[in-house]
C-alpha cells in the first residue's frame, strides 16, 4: 500500500509555471494566453491602432533597405536615386519648376474622367443587374470591351480629339466605365431574393423593388467598386500624359528620364501614391459614414 501523501503537501498543476504551487492560471494570465492565440489566427481582425503601427512599419523597412543599397554605393545613382537625393530634387520640381501645377492637372484629369465614367457606368450597371434582357443586350459588348487596354486607344483618340484635355479624359472615360459598368451589375444582381420575394409580398411593383431593394441593398458594394475603379484611373491617366502631353505628374516623369534624373521620376511616382493613399482613405470614410450598415 502507497504511503499517504500528506494534506498540507502543495500540489502542482499542471499548467503552472516553476515556482508557483497548487494554484491555476488566473483570468488575466488566460486572456493574454488567448489573445496570443488568436493574433495570428486567420480572418482574427487586428486594432485600428496595431494595424496603423503595421502599416507604418512596411514603410520604415522599405525606406531603410532603400537608403541601405543607394547610400551605401550598392546602386548607381544613375539607376536608382536615394531617398535625401529624391526629397532634394522633390523641392526643386515645388520651387523652380511649379510641380504644383502639375499635381492639379492631373487630379482634375482623373476627377474629370472618373466622374464621367460613373455617370455613364452606375445607371447602366443597375438596369443590367436589375432587367435581364438589359444585361443579355449589354454584356457580351461590356464584356467585351473590359479586356481592351485603354491605352490601344491612344492613337485613335488623338486623331479624334488631338492632344488637348479631351484626348485624356477620353482615355481615363474608356479605361474605367466598362469595369464599373460590369463590377455594378455584378453586385446588384447577386441580391438577396428573399427580400425580393417580401418586397414583392407586401405590395411592392417592379419599380418599387429597383427603387426600394436593389439599389439600397447594393448601394456599398456599388460605393465600393467605385473606390476600387479610381485607383486604376490613376493609372490610365499616367498612360495619358506620358504621350502628347505639356503638362501633368506623367509629363514630368517622361522629361526626368530624358534627364536620366531618377530622383524626380521617384518623387512623383511617389506623390501619386500619397494622392491615391489619401483619397482611398477618403472613400472609406465616406462610405463607412453613409452605409454605416455595411461590413465593407
Amino acid at each position: 500500500m502507497p504511503p499517504a501523501i500528506p494534506a498540507s503537501a502543495a500540489v502542482r498543476h499542471p499548467s503552472a509555471p516553476a515556482g508557483v504551487s497548487g494554484a491555476a492560471p488566473s483570468a488575466s494570465q488566460a486572456a493574454r494566453a488567448a489573445a496570443r492565440r488568436r493574433s495570428m489566427a486567420p480572418l482574427e481582425p487586428v486594432s485600428p491602432r496595431a494595424r496603423w503601427v503595421l502599416g507604418l512599419a512596411f514603410f520604415v523597412v522599405f525606406i531603410a533597405v532603400w537608403s541601405f543599397f543607394t547610400l551605401g554605393g550598392f546602386v548607381s545613382p544613375t539607376f536608382l536615386a536615394s531617398p535625401v537625393t529624391m526629397l532634394k530634387e522633390g523641392g526643386l520640381l515645388f520651387t523652380e519648376y511649379g510641380f504644383h501645377k502639375d499635381i492639379g492637372m492631373t487630379v482634375w484629369r482623373v476627377l474629370g474622367g472618373f466622374l464621367l465614367a460613373a455617370v455613364v457606368a452606375v445607371p447602366l450597371g443597375i438596369a443590367m443587374g436589375a432587367w435581364k434582357p438589359v444585361e443579355a443586350f449589354f454584356e457580351p459588348f461590356v464584356s467585351f470591351c473590359r479586356y481592351l487596354p485603354a491605352s490601344a486607344f491612344i492613337p485613335l483618340l488623338i486623331l479624334w480629339a488631338g492632344i488637348g484635355e479631351a484626348q485624356k479624359l477620353l482615355v481615363i472615360f474608356i479605361g474605367s466605365v466598362f469595369q464599373i459598368t460590369l463590377m455594378v451589375a455584378v453586385t446588384v444582381g447577386g441580391a438577396r431574393r428573399d427580400l425580393v420575394e417580401a418586397a414583392y409580398t407586401l405590395g411592392a411593383g417592379n419599380t418599387g423593388i429597383v427603387r426600394r431593394v436593389l439599389i439600397p441593398g447594393a448601394a456599398p458594394g456599388i460605393a465600393e467598386t467605385l473606390r476600387l475603379v479610381l485607383g486604376w484611373a490613376w493609372t490610365y491617366v499616367i498612360v495619358a500624359e506620358l504621350i502628347g502631353s505639356s503638362s501633368g505628374i506623367g509629363h514630368m516623369i517622361t522629361d526626368s528620364q530624358a534627364l536620366l534624373n531618377t530622383g524626380q521620376i521617384i518623387f512623383g511616382i511617389i506623390v501619386i501614391g500619397v494622392i491615391g493613399l489619401v483619397s482611398d482613405f477618403a472613400f472609406k470614410a465616406a462610405n463607412r459614414r453613409l452605409f454605416a450598415w455595411s461590413t465593407l
